[in-house]
């Protein structure tokens, strides 16, 4: 899908085909749009479908066309996966158009489109960079906050259950912090290179705008190293709990089971088909019955003691 919009009296405006100064957004592009777009602007085909490969890395591209900038910016997971994974958005800057591309459609390009960034004017390229870069760290920090708050939900359920499901979504969680953490990592490496370059035209505005997405971005990775590090201990300590729970369920099952086999190694003994003393006296049944139940109560208290039961 393709879309054309332009800021004009303040305000941005859908277009129906594309124009000097507008901003072309592509998200999960067909052929035909790509090729359109390609020849229109002298782009390579493989700069415009960087973004499509969810593999591809953060990076910064310049050329005599058209200067790249490629990050990586957070997404919500298909259902059943992991709870967030990222997606490559490339900007493109040509001498007329601004041009952004997703494999799919994401908040951060949906708030620009909707009119709701203040400040954005698509004829204002360099600081329409920065502010896609801005949001996208803030889209990492609104994401690494639901992180914290399911881990907190999961770990009251975990000392409650201690069920394979929710060590199921703390691994799951643990695949975003994953994926977060190296993109935010590509992603700082791509700020370091826009600030010592001269890739956009730094307004004064613009630089303060730059150590702004610059500061938002450690502190999203200092924030997914926090709860990546919570989360392995939470596996760490839950895994040591369940290993000591069976580790009390076996010795309480060992306990049971000498307590069980008193009696049953007398009846084992008069079940035998050899003469045994006063085997044939008419009480003797009741004898073993009370000698069995006094030998596995003294044994139970024995084992009591030394807490076997617990």
């Amino acid at each position: 899908m393709v879309n054309y919009y332009i800021s004009e009296d303040g305000e941005l405006r859908h277009l129906s085909a594309p124009q000097n100064r507008c901003w072309i957004s592509l998200i999960s592009p067909s052929e035909e749009e790509l090729d359109q777009v390609a020849v229109k602007y002298q782009l390579d085909m493989d700069v415009l479908k960087a973004a499509l490969d969810v593999d591809e890395r953060s990076r910064v591209e310049i050329d005599d066309n058209y200067n790249m900038v490629l990050v990586n910016v957070p997404n919500v997971a298909e259902e059943g996966r992991e709870l967030y994974d990222t997606i490559p958005l490339s900007i493109i800057v040509t001498d007329d158009v601004v041009i952004t591309v997703l494999s799919k459609p994401s908040p951060i390009i949906e708030d620009f489109s909707s009119g709701r960034v203040k400040d954005f004017k698509t004829f204002m390229r360099s600081r329409f960079i920065l502010q896609i870069l801005y949001h996208t760290a803030q889209l990492y920090l609104k994401y690494l906050h639901n992180v914290d708050r399911k881990s907190d939900m999961l770990e009251e359920q975990l000392l409650r259950s201690q069920h394979n499901k929710e060590l199921t979504e703390l691994l799951k969680l643990q695949k975003s912090l994953v994926y977060f953490t190296t993109s935010l990592r590509s992603n700082e490496t791509v700020l370091e290179k826009i600030s010592r370059m001269d890739l956009i035209r730094k307004y004064e505005d613009d630089q303060e705008l730059l150590e702004d997405v610059i500061v938002e971005n450690k502190q999203a990775i200092e924030m997914a190293n926090i709860y990546s590090g919570i989360s392995t201990n939470m596996m760490d300590a839950f895994a040591s709990i369940i290993s000591n729970n069976l580790n009390i369920v076996m010795k309480v099952q060992a306990t049971i089971t000498i307590v069980l086999s008193i009696p049953n190694m007398i009846y084992s003994a008069y079940g035998m088909n050899v003469d045994i003393p006063a085997a044939h006296s008419p009480n003797m049944f009741a004898l073993i019955i009370w000698v069995s139940l006094a030998l596995s109560g003294v044994t139970t208290l024995i084992l009591k003691k030394f807490k076997m039961f617990e």
